[in-house]
């Protein structure tokens, strides 16, 4: 498209009071040229936005640049339709907010900012949709259970069609073997039936869902909008085309066999939390022993979890599935002693009510832990247990049964690890730690990056544990339930719910070409100049999200509705053949070629900062919002991931002659904060490249330093760009300066 580019500059919020909008305003016109240019005292306002709705009406302005507040406010305001290019300069609270008023060091700050965003729209072009043909709205529940049929029957009564599978020959899972729930509603004394029937019933009886039982998921190919799953029942496959897909396939039992010390396999009076459901849903609520009244019951809590031996982590739902079996006991027999050995009590929200209400019924709680379980002599069980509060050990009556409380492992946890192939080529300077897929048969997919969601921490394919509930690392494929992470009932529901809504605006979104997380709305997508393809393999390599399989030959093959718009792919290409329409190499090293470098006589270092605009770029907005003020030389450039960050913006930056480049990214680790991953660490291992580019220009490797901040983090950033450049002042000038 022609461009006439308009350029439009507040004054408010303290701009106008800080900086010449005069010599801003010569920026746009002399030195580029720009069609319109105009001040206003309130651009946010009715009239300002009016004016500029007039010049793109009267003038044929089609391409906006804002020099204002925060791209990230007021976005709705200065929102001028698809057809029209538009870009945010930061003057407010990067510039005036954080910087002398009135100061050559400001002024230069702002001048160069607005440089950027005017270089940055004439390389942009308007981002074209993906298109796809046969695209479907259907949404594949893949699980029976709990979690299954509530997103089965939420995303039908939204209206669209779903496709349930479930391995079983019956609906209904493990609540089918549940005998009550714990309650929800007032006032918390009374459990309540598990509804499982209901559900069942309104599920089977929908017309807008299918179900498979009996059946599983042979393949799955294809991407979001465009799945085709070929599922196997009775020997023989149907497909099904589905645009997103919910799994559900729930968690079983620890398995207690490991936990002999506890009794487990030496005393068959020793059994377990699904044990004890199968007795009272059967009405034999008998010793297994000798089929023997039970006249005393003792439960251990954590029976195998929170201990690295076995499960390292808390199954959420255990403590409070106790509490609902002491009282299935104390219900038959309130006189029953019964006991319940705990580490910590997890009986959260209205849960805290129930177990109140169990300490009424004189439940016994010792607080400690359990050292051994013995035969009394007489065929009953004595606990001997480690009492935190009294400190010393204390021996249990007689009981007739032991419960333990085993946790949950996700269905996605078993199998050998299936652990991705690197290719040889650049592996020393690649040394990417690969996902951990593990071999199942739940999904089965075809991509080249394996066949079952990546697993996280302790085997949960989450995709991040912080910003992202219900999604996978997989685009348009939605974990819930007990295979997400570990959870009660009621969360259970609440979670099969969220899952299916995601589905819904993957579908939707998609359909009109949109990504859907965490970019929701852009419209852009890589593109591939294939004919310079060195088939590499960095980009499906370093794609956090499966988004590019490969040819025969090797060629990456994109699949552009599993894209997230991250940039890494483009990041990683050596070749530079991967660009979308608003971000690509060129465009960011143009802007930083636009960048006006004093020469060393003037003493004004430059510091270009490379900033994530998921966290680095808020903390900022956030230091400016408190007016916390940090040195003016740097030069600000939000980048869509740190993982999107190519090598060659380095020399570009350091052959325009600035003096030191800091990249701002986001936390990486168990806990990571990365909303696409892996963009601080690929960051981090291509600084092993920077280092040879800056060995090849005669530089200090401190001129380029990787700083981890989370959004939280903003009253760091003053101390950390100040330390930075009283490093520069050290290393002195870059010599490129004035080539």
């Amino acid at each position: 498209m022609e461009k006439k580019i308009g350029v439009y500059i507040c004054e408010g919020c303290g701009i106008g009071e800080a900086l010449d909008l005069e010599a801003l305003s010569e920026v746009a016109t002399g030195e580029f040229g720009v069609a319109v240019c105009r001040k206003h005292a309130f651009l946010c306002g009715e009239e300002g936005v009016q004016i500029i709705k007039s010049d793109i009406e009267k003038e044929g302005v089609n391409s906006v640049v804002i020099a204002a507040c925060s791209p990230r406010v007021m976005y709705d305001v200065f929102d001028f339709g698809p057809d029209k290019l538009l870009e945010r300069v930061n003057l407010r609270e990067q510039v005036v907010w954080c910087h002398p008023p009135n100061d050559e060091d400001t002024q230069m700050l702002a001048e160069d900012q607005l440089r950027m965003g005017i270089t940055k729209i004439n390389d942009m072009a308007l981002p074209e949709p993906f298109r796809a043909e046969e695209l479907s709205k259907d949404i594949l529940v893949v699980g029976g259970g709990l979690t299954g049929l509530v997103a089965a029957r939420e995303a039908a009564k939204a209206g669209y069609r779903v496709v349930l599978v479930e391995k079983e020959a019956e609906l209904g899972g493990y609540l089918k073997r549940v005998y009550k729930l714990p309650p929800s509603s007032p006032p918390y004394n009374e459990l309540k039936d598990t509804g499982i029937d209901e559900l069942i019933s309104y599920v089977t009886g929908s017309e807008l869902i299918k179900v498979y039982t009996g059946a599983t998921v042979e393949s799955i190919e294809g991407a979001p909008c465009m799945f085709d799953v070929t599922i196997r029942k009775n020997g023989g496959s149907s497909r099904e085309r589905v645009g997103a897909i919910v799994l559900a396939t729930g968690s079983v039992p620890y398995d207690p066999s490991g936990l002999d010390g506890l009794g487990y396999g030496k005393f068959p009076d020793v059994v377990t939390l699904q044990q004890v459901e199968e007795m009272f849903l059967s009405d034999s609520v008998k010793r297994p022993s000798d089929g023997g009244e039970i006249g005393g019951v003792a439960f251990v809590l954590c029976a195998g979890s929170r201990d690295e031996n076995h499960l390292p982590y808390c199954s959420s739902a255990c403590c409070v599935e106790a509490l609902k079996q002491a009282k299935y006991f104390k219900d038959r027999n309130p006189d029953m002693p019964v006991y319940v050995i705990y580490r910590d009590i997890r009986a959260n929200g209205v849960y805290e009510l129930f177990y109140k209400e169990m300490q009424k019924e004189k439940v016994f709680l010792i607080k400690g832990e359990v050292k051994a379980v013995e035969d009394d002599g007489s065929g009953k069980l004595v606990l001997t247990v480690d009492d935190v509060l009294t400190g010393s050990p204390v021996m249990t009556e007689s009981v007739d049964l032991v419960v333990l409380a085993t946790g949950m492992v996700p269905t996605t946890a078993f199998g050998e690890p299936y652990r991705q192939v690197q290719s040889q080529e650049g592996q020393d300077e690649m040394q990417v730690p690969p996902d951990v897929i593990l071999v199942s048969n739940i999904l089965n997919l075809k991509y080249r990056q394996g066949p079952e969601l990546p697993a996280l921490k302790y085997g949960f394919p989450d995709s991040h544990f912080i910003c992202f509930p219900y999604e996978s690392r997989r685009t348009g494929i939605y974990p819930a339930g007990s295979v997400r992470a570990p959870m009660d009932y009621a969360r259970a529901v609440d979670d099969a719910t969220g899952a299916a809504l995601k589905a819904i605006q993957c579908v939707e979104l998609t359909a009109q070409g949109m990504a859907v997380h965490p970019r929701a709305g852009d419209m852009s997508y890589p593109e591939f100049f294939m004919q310079r393809c060195t088939q590499c393999k960095r980009c499906t390599e370093e794609c956090p999200f499966g988004a590019i399989n490969e040819d025969e030959k090797a060629n990456p093959l994109p699949n552009p509705t599993r894209c997230r718009r991250c940039g890494v792919c483009m990041g990683a290409c050596p070749e530079r053949i991967i660009s979308f329409k608003n971000y690509s190499v060129g465009m960011i090293g143009n802007m930083i070629k636009s960048i006006n470098v004093p020469d060393e006589y003037e003493e004004k270092p430059r510091i270009l900062v490379l900033a994530c605009e998921n966290d680095a770029y808020p903390a900022l907005d956030m230091a400016g919002l408190r007016r916390l003020e940090y040195n003016p030389w740097v030069r600000i450039i939000p980048l869509r991931c740190l993982g999107s960050m190519n090598i060659v913006w380095i020399a570009d930056a350091l052959s325009k002659g600035i003096d030191g480049i800091l990249l701002l990214g986001c936390k990486r680790g168990d806990d990571y904060q990365c909303h696409f991953i892996k963009g601080s660490e690929l960051a981090n291992i291509r600084m092993t490249k920077i280092k040879e580019t800056l060995d090849r220009l005669v530089l200090e490797s401190e001129r380029v330093r990787v700083e981890e901040v989370s959004i939280s983090d903003y009253y760091r950033l003053p101390q950390i760009l100040n330390d930075f450049a009283e490093k520069l002042e050290e290393l002195g000038p870059n010599p490129y300066k004035g080539f």
